[in-house]
Formats: C-alpha cells, sequence, structure tokens
C-alpha cells in the first residue's frame, strides 16, 4: 500500500481491530440467547494482493492492461452496525476504509480479476461512509420466523411476510442480483463479472454506492423489488447525480427461492431483473460519426436524455454440500458504460464444493467460467481507437473475454480465511492480438 501510507494503515487496522473484537465478542455472547436483540456488529477486513505473469502483447493503449507489473495489492476493512430502534424501524450505518492499487491502474480487463479495486479510488487508505439507510416494515401476515444475528442483519422473530421500505445509501447489489455463491469477492469469487451480471450498468459511484430507494415484496418463498437511485455525474465518477429525471437509475427483480425443488438439503433459487438507467452518456455510433476517419472521443456526444436499459437473469441450486449457479445479463450497448464496467452482455456459471466433503467443514473449492461480450457500436469505437473509462488498447481484433477462476478458501482459525486464488483470460479487453493473461492472487480475509 505504500511507505508513505503505512503507519497510518498500522494505526487503523489496529484501532479497528481492537474496537471489532471488544464490540463483536460481546454481540456474539449475547447471541447464543435466542431472545430478540436491539442491534447488531460486526466486523470485516480484507487484503487481496495480485500479479500476472508477462503475456503477448505486439500493441498497447493508454488503457491497456500492462504486460510487466509488480505485485499489487487491495486493502478493506469495514464496521457494520445495524440498530432497531421502533417496533419495525432500522438503521444500518457501515463505516469503511479502503486503499491500495489494481494491477494495470484497474485497466484493460472488463472482467477485472480484483472485485475489491473498484471501491478504490486513491491508493491512500480513505475512510468513508459505505452505508446510512433506515427501513420500514409493514406486516402482510403474523406468521413468524427467526432470523440469525449476521452483518447488517438483527437476531429477532419476526414477520415472515412484509412489505419493505428503505431509503438511504447503499450498493445496489446488497438487494438485487444476489446469488449465494456468486456475490461478494471477499469471500467468493475474486473477478468482477462473477460478483453479478456484468450487463447490468449498475449504478454506484467509484467505490460501488450510491443514494436512493428500494421497495420490497416479501412473502413466502418469493419477493418482488424495485429500486430509484443516483448515478455518477461522470462515466466511473466519485461524486452523484441529483438531477431526478434527467439521470437516475431504475431496476425490478422478481425471485423465488426452492423453484425446483424443496426436498431436504436442496434448494434453489432463481431471479429475473430489468433496469432502465439515464445518464448524460456519449453514443457509440454519433461518436464514430463526429470523428469521421480520425479517432472518436465518446466524451464528444455527451448529453442528457441518454439510456441504457437491458435485463438479467440467475440461477443458484445447493445439492447439499454441492452449489451451482448459472447467469446470464444482455444490456442494449448503445451509449457508453456509466458506473460499473465495459461489459454489454455476459454469462456465468461455476460450482462450489463444501469443504465437509473431505473432513474440512469450513473450507470450500469453487471454480466458474464467465464470458464477456460488447455490443457491435461499442467494439467498433474501440477498433477505431476510442477509448472507455476502463478500456482501449488503440486498437481492437475483437473477440469475447473469456475468462476462468479456480480459488480454494482455507480456514485458518475462527473468522479467519487465506484463499489462493488462479485466473486464466483469453482476450484480455475483448482483444485477440493480446494475452491470454496469467493472473494468482491471494486473500487474507477476516470477519466477526
Amino acid at each position: 500500500l505504500g511507505l508513505h501510507n503505512l503507519t497510518l494503515y498500522r494505526f487503523y487496522y489496529c484501532f479497528v481491530f481492537c474496537m471489532a473484537n471488544l464490540f463483536c465478542l460481546q454481540a456474539q455472547s449475547d447471541t447464543n440467547l435466542l431472545n430478540d436483540k436491539k442491534g447488531s456488529i460486526h466486523f470485516q477486513s480484507t487484503i487481496i494482493s495480485q500479479k500476472n505473469l508477462p503475456f503477448h502483447s505486439p500493441y498497447s493503449g493508454q488503457n491497456s492492461l500492462l504486460s510487466q507489473e509488480p505485485i499489487r495489492s487491495s486493502f478493506s476493512s469495514t464496521l457494520f452496525l445495524n440498530y432497531k430502534f421502533a417496533k419495525k424501524t432500522y438503521v444500518v450505518f457501515n463505516a469503511e476504509a479502503s486503499g491500495g492499487k489494481g494491477i494495470s491502474k484497474t485497466l484493460g480487463i472488463a472482467g477485472f480479476p480484483n472485485g475489491e479495486v473498484y471501491r478504490v479510488g486513491n491508493p491512500a487508505i480513505q475512510p468513508f461512509i459505505a452505508r446510512l439507510y433506515i427501513e420500514h416494515r409493514f406486516n402482510l401476515s403474523n406468521e413468524m420466523v427467526q432470523v440469525n444475528d449476521d452483518i447488517n442483519t438483527i437476531q429477532e422473530k419476526t414477520n415472515r411476510d412484509y412489505v419493505s421500505l428503505i431509503v438511504g445509501k447503499f450498493s445496489l447489489p446488497d438487494f438485487f442480483d444476489d446469488l449465494p455463491t456468486s456475490n461478494d469477492p471477499r469471500t467468493e469469487y475474486f473477478n468482477w463479472a462473477l460478483m453479478g451480471s456484468g450487463g447490468w450498468d449498475y449504478p454506484a459511484n467509484t467505490r460501488g454506492y450510491t443514494m436512493g430507494a428500494v421497495v420490497q415484496i416479501i412473502q413466502h418463498d418469493w419477493a418482488l423489488k424495485a429500486a430509484i437511485t443516483t448515478v455518477p455525474t461522470e462515466a466511473n465518477g466519485p461524486h452523484l447525480e441529483l438531477k431526478w429525471g434527467k439521470a437516475m437509475g431504475t431496476v425490478i427483480e422478481w425471485s423465488k427461492n426452492n423453484f425446483i425443488r424443496k426436498k431436504q438439503g436442496n434448494a434453489t433459487l432463481v431471479h429475473l431483473g430489468a433496469f432502465l438507467n439515464y445518464a448524460p452518456m456519449g453514443n457509440y455510433n454519433a461518436s464514430l460519426q463526429l470523428a469521421g476517419t480520425g479517432i472518436p472521443d465518446i466524451t464528444d456526444t455527451r448529453k442528457f436524455g441518454r439510456k441504457k436499459w437491458g435485463f438479467y437473469a440467475g440461477l443458484n441450486s445447493d445439492f447439499n454440500h454441492v452449489h451451482h449457479f448459472l447467469s446470464a445479463s444482455w444490456g442494449d450497448g448503445k451509449n457508453e458504460t456509466w458506473a460499473f464496467t465495459e461489459i454489454d452482455r455476459n454469462v456465468n456459471t461455476g460450482f462450489q464444493w463444501d469443504g465437509i466433503l473431505w473432513k474440512r467443514p469450513n473450507d470450500k473449492l469453487a471454480v466458474a467460467y464467465s464470458a464477456n461480450f460488447l455490443s457491435k457500436p461499442h467494439h467498433t469505437y474501440l477498433a477505431k481507437g476510442g477509448y472507455g473509462f476502463l478500456l482501449g488498447d488503440g486498437q481492437l481484433n475483437y473477440g469475447s473475454e473469456q475468462i476462468a477462476e479456480i480459488y480454494y478458501s482455507l480456514h485458518l482459525l475462527k473468522k479467519m480465511f487465506l484463499t489462493p486464488d488462479y485466473q486464466f483470460i483469453i482476450h484480455p479487453g475483448y482483444n485477440k492480438d493480446r494475452g491470454p493473461v496469467h493472473v494468482f492472487a491471494l486473500r487474507l480475509h477476516l470477519d466477526m
């Protein structure tokens, strides 16, 4: 993370670690009792170090993945607080600090190999408020269920069926496009494209958070959710635009548990979502026409009123101690990528095996495959020498970006895990002339 920041890093980490231990030990001792609680306190810290081996690179542009790079590391630490201050009203507050770098300044691969880096705008450790929202629930039935203490969740008996209204600052993947075995780079797959649906350019600032409102209808095994949120003021920008109607993100999702079978030890979750974003985006075809025989620049055609729409789907199946997921997403790809990553369409699949199968109950082994695609206007724009906020080799021999990832999560002690990871990337940045790329990584994760 840099010697200039080492003292601050040590001080912050030691302080947060000690405070989290104090609070979490108390919370965990209380959790052993099954009575309702008024709040929950949790903590996580994650360090990821990555290195790519040299690869075939006959040419490069200002946004290319570099063939020769030193080891790059990222760090994040989060304190999760949830307090129930009224009968059905909750306040969630998450303080976070993050820092470090991704390989090649997080450029050159649409499915970037470190899902923690997109939250980091500055290599120096920066503290900030990740989440601050209020949730109120309206009961739909008197049937009660036991909810266990977890991150941003309070141990209590609560109504199974309800309508929930959430307002404040959050990350959309907290509530949408959430597959249990493929959604968190701190504990699961490292790659951006495997954190969720790459084709959904979900609204968020540089660190992955937005502001807005979410409505959830939870009824037995199914749920219907919708959200309206802010979008960045510029592509991949740190600040959020407050011009509602001209710049905003919307999403709606239907999901159902036990979709196929209800056998003991087996469960299947399916979700379907659709999105529509408005932002002052540039248009690929308009940029190409404006440039003529020159190099197009997407920023020359930015204006309010542009939209991006699409849909996504996911399936997660549990077969006792073996888990499988399958997901796909499609975005129209006419206007520029604005918030997440330069993927217009993608397909993912993977398996996870629980360590209990080889007498290591807290370990897990997982393997996945992701294929990413661009729309015709998008890859033509890059082939003419244009640049997005992540991609641009100066020219392009287009091919789908394909990624295979395998990791093993090794339980060290209590809730500390060490995870070696390997990713094999074909056509990085959708360019057949470059790669393939071998990326090796090591993750240390602690939560309480």
